[in-house]
């Protein structure tokens, strides 16, 4: 072989042993979390849902940053935040939109202002800043009030395109960039970046999690949630959890370890988490994150018998594994519901409809109950599971993944809570409530539509999505 074969062999080896590490290794301690089962304290189910009255005007009912204000306005001790969207302020907020980031960074700054002992920390994406293609006002206004802003180092996780990712890492990550100078149109927004934001992005991956932990009175408390600060998605369908108690140290313990690897520590003691067995206590409680959240997800549906029901809201379901177990799930007699956003809204484009329209053949002709969210603008972005309806207690998993490769195959970093509790319980009875109204509507609340709205029969758009999320070069 010549010297110039010799370096190809050599490169492509490289290049497809980076590719297969970096989609296989080991995840650092914070991620890949399944905590132990502990005892759900101060529970309280936020919901954040648009509809359409009987004259087509839409509305909106909002709860979630509600409650993250209040938590946030009366911490003591320490606030740390992790949210994948916190973007700069739109332009415009119409409709039932809110501004939400500017809400959120002024609820941080006032507490920051009031309170300046306590420990604020704030972990976020680098897709706020176009991967370092620009500078987010709200960034320099933390730093100056001493809130600590760690931007997730990404390269910790594993890599959903490694494909494009492999070659990143050993060519082009070493590229430099900077938020002045550049000279293409941002893919996100307003302004001008470098080709180096392109680049990054193409890496397709994220901390994808929402989530807050504070110090509230004599407890610790969590919020986990569906729900962006981001304005333009501030309409979107969303649901979150909050809990006090161990539970929220388990968080915390999780979220420290991600701001440390991304370059902040955060300074506050770990608090000691009681050495309690909650796993025969009902209702009861744990966290998952990453792939814990897809072993629980299946365990759940696999769990499922005759007479019970699983009910699905999600933003995007494509899990070839999920799927497959939704299918055994009605074989063995169980009743299962999905309702699903069409995919017609992403950042306020049109989109085509993939992955949702084109699974949705997959679970029709598996027995599925299928109805669409009918949306107007917004998307249906809660992820929801709900198990209920037999004589054992009910299990609900909510928080940031998809059902999607991304979010449940120790790609994105995700976090999700999962609650066992009696079919009687507040938290479960506000669930199934939602759930109804979202699947029926009511008089004067219309959410969704017959499944024959979004069907997608085009074998070419079919094999599509599932090349896109078998290779990774997706967004869902």
């Amino acid at each position: 072989m010549s010297p110039w074969a010799w370096t190809f062999a050599a490169a492509l080896v490289l290049y497809l042993a980076t590719a297969w590490w970096h989609s296989r290794k080991t995840l650092p301690p914070g991620l890949g979390v399944e905590g132990p089962w502990r005892e759900s304290i101060n529970p309280q189910l936020l919901l954040d849902e648009t509809f359409v009255d009987a004259d087509g005007q839409r509305h909106c009912r909002q709860q979630i940053f509600d409650e993250i204000f209040r938590l946030i306005g009366q911490a003591e001790t320490l606030v740390v935040l992790d949210i994948f969207q916190f973007n700069d302020p739109a332009d415009d907020c119409r409709d039932c939109h809110r501004r939400v980031s500017v809400a959120l960074r002024d609820a941080l700054l006032a507490r920051k202002r009031q309170r300046p002992e306590v420990e604020m920390v704030v972990i976020t994406d680098p897709i706020n800043a176009v991967y370092g293609g620009r500078e987010l006002s709200h960034h320099r206004q933390f730093e100056a009030a001493g809130i600590r802003v760690a931007t997730t180092d990404l390269t910790i996780g594993r890599d959903p395109n490694p494909s494009w990712t492999a070659l990143w890492r050993l060519c082009l990550r070493w590229l430099p960039h900077s938020h002045r100078g550049g000279w293409l149109p941002s893919p996100l927004g307003p302004g001008k970046v470098t080709l180096r934001s392109y680049l990054t992005l193409l890496n397709l991956n994220a901390n994808h999690r929402k989530t807050l932990v504070v110090d509230e009175g004599q407890h610790w408390t969590a919020l986990v949630s569906s729900a962006n600060a981001d304005d333009d998605s501030s309409d979107y369908r969303d649901v979150a959890l909050r809990v006090s108690g161990d539970a929220a140290l388990d968080l915390l313990a999780s979220e420290r370890e991600i701001a440390t690897r991304s370059g902040v520590s955060i300074d506050h003691a770990q608090p000691t988490v009681a050495d309690t067995d909650a796993s025969g206590h009902t209702p009861r409680l744990r966290l998952l994150s990453e792939g814990a959240i897809k072993r629980a997800l299946l365990a759940i549906i696999d769990d499922a018998r005759a007479g019970e029901r699983l009910d699905i809201e999600v933003l995007y379901l494509s899990h070839r594994g999920v799927i497959s177990a939704l299918a055994r799930a009605v074989a063995r007699g169980s009743d299962v519901r999905v309702l699903l956003d069409p995919n017609h809204h992403a950042f306020g484009v049109s989109g085509s409809g993939i992955p949702n329209r084109q699974a949705a053949g997959d679970l029709l002709a598996a027995g599925i109950k299928l109805r669409w969210s009918d949306t107007h603008g917004e998307q249906a972005h809660s992820k929801l599971l709900l198990c209920h309806a037999g004589e054992r207690p009910a299990r609900l998993l909510l928080g940031s993944a998809n059902y999607t490769r991304r979010s449940l195959d120790d790609l994105n970093f995700e976090a999700d809570l999962e609650l066992v509790a009696n079919a009687d319980d507040p938290i479960i009875a506000a669930a199934r409530d939602a759930f109804e109204r979202h699947w029926h509507n009511t008089a004067a609340e219309h959410y969704s539509i017959g499944r024959e709205a979004y069907l997608d029969a085009s074998r070419c758009r079919y094999w599509q999505y599932r090349l896109m999320e078998a290779t990774g070069w997706c967004t869902f």
